[in-house]
């Protein structure tokens, strides 16, 4: 675990690059492996080791979960097909050219070292990609299946992983041993999910009070990859499912306990990342320096098993997208068509690899059962790491130009999906305050609200371009007079305590009060 000196000091790192990189116009990834090779460079600071299972165990299961949640499981079914190719068969593809290569270029590499390398390696850290993609609005079909890849393929890689380490102990390689461990592995890893998604589900139901549920909520992805752990399952298969389960259950958690719920998991994940991406960083050096053989004849094999990951994801990404359309009518009508060819060529690229394979490759046992150093344990965490610096470059700090280049945009019907569900929810509020004044009294207040309700709903669909923009200005007014008032409010809120007629308690519990009563529309102004 880092000293508190280095966690103070990392914190401040976090904080100071978020604030710096989107100046200098470099993704906060790629700023935050910056800052951390600067400072384990710097003599005399505190430095901490990177302990694998800190990652695998500290900062993979939160992350995991939370994907689960910002994954969209409709898109995900609906494109079910291309995940799979790319998070099953790609990482396949990728766990044999790898291994092929690295005994090429590192003939005294053993073949189980080889392809557990290649496992290794399979993963990708979409942390950098999203960080671009997000900013640029690509069209929704890419964004589910970059999404949805990342959510499934870490939980492969790592299972073959496993199985490498297994065959790397043992010296033996058993066709039906491997597949009853590959079953085991993966299958357990569902059915523990599935047990701690529910049971967690259930808890949301009957349990209120969003400290108690945020606690729960993290309580529920380390439950399920210690038990996964424990029972010799795959941990991260654990962790999606039960992330998948709880998340399409959200309905059970009380309104007024979602919003913050995902507001402090967004903060969450943030800090987790950025420590991921200092830490990669900070183990360069390190790492480097323990490189097995003098000279740059390593450095130059990891960089051509570099070249390998990237050439082999381009190479399956443009098959793996049009064939199965062409040879089944079918999906072609499920999935929407054929993708742009800009779009898989995008998607060809999103291969980063992060810090998820650089623990997995720490995490490579040191000896035999017999006591025997592993062989070649010290050359794949090195290629390793130049694969995951590799990527990292080349991918992140041109990904942006790429996207903007080839100029995707959102899909039109996203955008409209989204509008007529605006005015579904607008149609219901005011038909529900119709029913309302029918029965009971109607103060003025609510014929304020519905009349508001009904300019939001006329600015949506009203066809006429006069009357719309008529009830898009009735909305600017009120939401400027919410902001006047809500400044307003602040300033008196705010002298009252200067002049201590209330103490700082009150005025905070004050202050909130008026920040969650103005809309999000209003505070974002």
């Amino acid at each position: 675990m880092p000293s508190l000196d280095a966690l103070l000091l990392l914190l401040a790192a976090i904080a100071l690059t978020a604030i710096v990189a989107p100046r200098i116009r470099v993704p906060l990834p790629i700023a935050l492996t910056g800052v951390g090779l600067a400072l384990a460079l710097v003599p005399g600071l505190p430095h901490q080791r990177l302990d694998p299972d800190l990652v695998l165990l500290g900062f993979l299961p939160p992350l995991l979960y939370a994907d689960a949640f910002h994954t969209s499981w409709v898109d995900f079914r609906r494109w079910l097909r291309p995940i799979l190719m790319l998070a099953i068969g790609l990482v396949a593809v990728t766990i044999l050219t790898v291994g092929l290569a690295a005994h090429a270029l590192f003939p005294a590499l053993p073949w189980a070292a080889c392809f557990t390398l290649g496992a290794v390696l399979s993963p990708t850290d979409t942390v950098a990609t999203q960080a671009v993609l997000a900013r640029l609005r690509i069209p929704r079909r890419l964004s589910a299946i970059i999404g949805g890849e990342s959510l499934v393929n870490d939980a492969t890689g790592l299972v073959g992983v496993q199985i490498g380490v297994a065959v790397m102990m043992t010296g033996a390689f058993e066709r039906r041993e491997v597949a009853t461990s590959f079953l085991w592995v993966s299958g357990g890893g569902v059915a523990i999910g599935a047990a701690v998604g529910l049971f967690f589900s259930a808890l949301n139901r009957r349990v209120h009070g969003t400290s108690t549920l945020f606690v729960l909520s993290l309580v529920s992805p380390y439950l399920a990859a210690l038990l996964g752990l424990e029972l010799g399952c795959s941990s991260v298969l654990a962790v999606v499912v039960a992330g998948f389960i709880v998340s399409w259950n959200i309905h059970f958690v009380a309104p007024h306990s979602r919003g913050p719920l995902y507001e402090v998991w967004d903060q969450l994940v943030f800090v987790l990342n950025g420590f991921s991406f200092l830490f990669i960083g900070l183990e360069a050096p390190r790492l480097l320096a323990t490189c097995p053989q003098s000279g740059t004849l390593p450095l130059l094999g990891a960089l051509g098993i570099a070249l390998v990951v990237i050439l082999t994801r381009i190479a399956w990404v443009f098959p793996a997208a049009y064939l199965p359309l062409k040879l089944s009518p079918r999906l072609r009508d499920r999935e929407g068509g054929y993708p742009k060819p800009r779009a898989v060529f995008l998607a060809s690229w999103c291969g980063v690899r992060g810090i998820v394979s650089l623990a997995a490759a720490l995490s490579l046992p040191a000896v035999l059962e017999d006591g025997t150093p592993l062989a070649g344990r010290e050359l794949v965490v090195t290629i390793t790491l130049v694969v995951v610096l590799a990527t990292l470059a080349v991918h992140g700090l041109t990904l942006e130009p790429l996207a903007k280049r080839l100029g995707l945009r959102a899909d039109p019907q996203t955008e409209e999906e989204v509008r007529g569900a605006r005015e579904e929810l607008l149609r219901a509020g005011i038909a529900r305050l119709d029913e309302f004044c029918t029965a009971v009294s109607c103060p003025i207040s609510v014929h304020h609200l519905r009349q508001a309700m009904q300019d939001e709903l006329d600015s949506l669909r009203e066809r006429d371009l006069e009357e719309r923009t008529r009830a898009r200005r009735r909305l600017d007014v009120s939401r400027d007079v919410r902001v006047a008032i809500h400044a307003a409010q602040s300033r008196a809120l705010l002298a009252l305590r200067d002049t201590q007629r209330i103490n700082d308690s009150v005025y905070a519990e004050l202050q909130l009060e008026l920040d969650r009563a103005q809309p999000a529309e209003a505070s974002a102004t």
